[in-house]
């Protein structure tokens, strides 16, 4: 039987305690009341959830732009568990680890994935450093990469994690060749209900990202991306997002279309650039532009620090278009709560 938004598996899970619909609803309103902030949203979350409406207004993260309010069908949202579910594999009974956001569509889908899918789920509060249980182990686990740069000590409680919010640098993956865990870099939106697309990391990672099951795409004139997704999305969804189609299932994502910068004639994707130099400068950083008269746009360095100083034999490996012609600095990037860097509202801070 397909399950359905209004049924709670009866192998479900929270915190060691099993739930069915009104007795969650119950649990819900407790943690609105007296639960801790990020309580206090995964409360309201299930509250929606489990209210008689067939669609939950969700809040995009506004990295890209500003944040928006887009509608969720909630059957989109179990039919996303489902096919997570099964392309890793999750039985009834698994125990998946929370710790994202529920503000967010990540998380939300954590709850969603255990509550459709039957999985016992430990929720923890959404830091940067989650605290794990040494004595636990777990089998499905979703987080930013920040986080798994902070907890790479416990990755090994974890069969199966799953990375999105911001690319993956080379530098974090090698730490992943020698583990037992398998990790995934994931593609989506909230738009998309989460995720619609992997890319194994370890123990050597895939140049492209592989679609999950009844998920089609292709291209625009622009190169971005196109979803097709009708189990997820009544329409097509046109993204911003360039990419190189390896086959009818698998792609290359180059970068943002609104990052792209046309310097001189020549395009140039930034997070192309950026892979280039991840393990060569300490800082986090990013390449943007700037106006320049006689090349249109010129390429910039902006990082996170003090001061803007940077050995110049970092650029050796870039080829002569891609070498920034300034550095900036700010003493602390401004992001989204789930670590996504806001590029232009840091532009506007450093170049104003």
């Amino acid at each position: 039987m397909t399950p359905t938004f209004d049924k709670v598996h009866l192998k479900f899970k929270l915190n060691g305690i099993s739930y069915d619909h009104n007795a969650l609803k119950e649990v819900a309103y407790s943690l609105v009341k007296e639960g801790e902030s990020y309580e206090k949203v995964v409360g309201d979350f299930l509250l929606d959830w489990l209210n008689d409406k067939d669609f939950l207004l969700v809040k995009t993260s506004g990295s890209t732009g500003m944040p928006k309010i887009v509608e969720l069908k909630k059957a989109a949202m179990v039919n996303s568990a489902i096919m997570t579910g099964d392309y890793f594999d999750l039985q009834p009974g698994d125990k998946a680890l929370h710790c994202l956001p529920s503000r967010y569509i990540s998380g939300k889908m954590m709850l969603v994935r255990a509550m459709i899918l039957g999985l016992e789920l430990d929720m923890v509060a959404p830091t940067l450093s989650p605290i794990i249980d040494d004595k636990k182990n777990y089998d499905f686990c979703a987080m930013i990469p920040l986080q798994v740069k902070k907890s790479i000590h416990h990755l090994k409680q974890i069969k199966t994690l799953i990375i999105g919010g911001a690319s993956v640098s080379s530098t974090l993956i090698d730490k992943f060749q020698n583990l037992s865990t398998l990790v995934y870099e994931t593609y989506g939106m909230t738009e998309t209900v989460s995720h619609i697309a992997v890319k194994r990391l370890n123990p050597k990672p895939a140049g492209s990202f592989q679609l999950l099951p009844s998920i089609r795409v292709s291209i625009d004139d622009r190169s971005c991306l196109i979803v097709d997704a009708p189990k997820l999305a009544a329409n097509k969804i046109v993204t911003n997002d360039i990419v190189e189609l390896i086959t009818d299932q698998t792609f290359k994502l180059l970068g943002r279309y609104d990052n792209m910068i046309n310097s001189g004639g020549v395009k140039v994707f930034p997070e192309l650039v950026e892979l280039k130099l991840h393990d060569l400068i300490e800082e986090r950083f990013f390449i943007a532009s700037k106006e320049d008269k006689d090349l249109g746009e010129k390429l910039i360095l902006v990082i996170e620090g003090e001061t803007n100083h940077i050995d110049k034999d970092v650029f050796s490996q870039l080829e002569k278009f891609e070498i920034p012609k300034m550095v900036y600095n700010i003493p602390k990037f401004i992001e989204t709560e789930t670590g996504k860097l806001k590029r232009k509202k840091i532009l506007e801070a450093v170049l104003s």
